[in-house]
């Protein structure tokens, strides 16, 4: 970030992983945002389940995120607040593989009281390994942004 932000350069007071986990499992919405082929910028909130440190969710192939991500798999994740902020960056993977995908559906049901599955519509599942993370609190937002990076 800018020299500007007043950040400090330490490796002490910054937020443990622990802190991203937390709040990436406990959030009931994950705002996604992905591109058109053209570049138009898309976000939209969806439901989704933390496993493995990684996001999944769903999307029907035909919606907006996924014609977009079926082009440009680039995607930014956040969560809803301002005041407690995880992003995560990285490459949205389509997850077709039966004993992953029925792992994800049972922890969705549990969560949401609802499986993808039973819409009868064909749907999507992604997941996001971040490539990148960034969380912080705003009301200490100097002591506390920190920045993962992951290969």
């Amino acid at each position: 970030m800018p020299a500007s932000y007043g950040l400090k350069d330490a490796s002490e007071g910054l937020l443990p992983w622990s802190h991203v986990v937390e709040r990436m499992a406990a959030s009931r919405n994950y705002w996604v945002s992905t591109a058109s082929p053209k570049g138009r910028p898309h976000a939209a909130p969806v439901w989704g389940i933390w496993m493995d440190d990684a996001l999944y969710f769903s999307t029907d192939a035909a919606s907006r995120k996924g014609r977009n991500l079926a082009a440009n798999p680039q995607l930014v994740v956040h969560l809803e607040s301002g005041d407690d902020v995880v992003i995560l960056e990285g490459v949205a993977e389509r997850v077709e593989e039966g004993a992953l995908l029925q792992r994800y559906l049972d922890a969705y049901e549990r969560k949401y009281s609802f499986r993808p599955e039973s819409t009868g519509v064909a749907r999507g599942t992604y997941r996001l390994r971040p490539r990148a993370a960034y969380a912080w609190l705003e009301k200490d937002f100097v002591a506390t942004a920190t920045r993962w990076r992951f290969s």
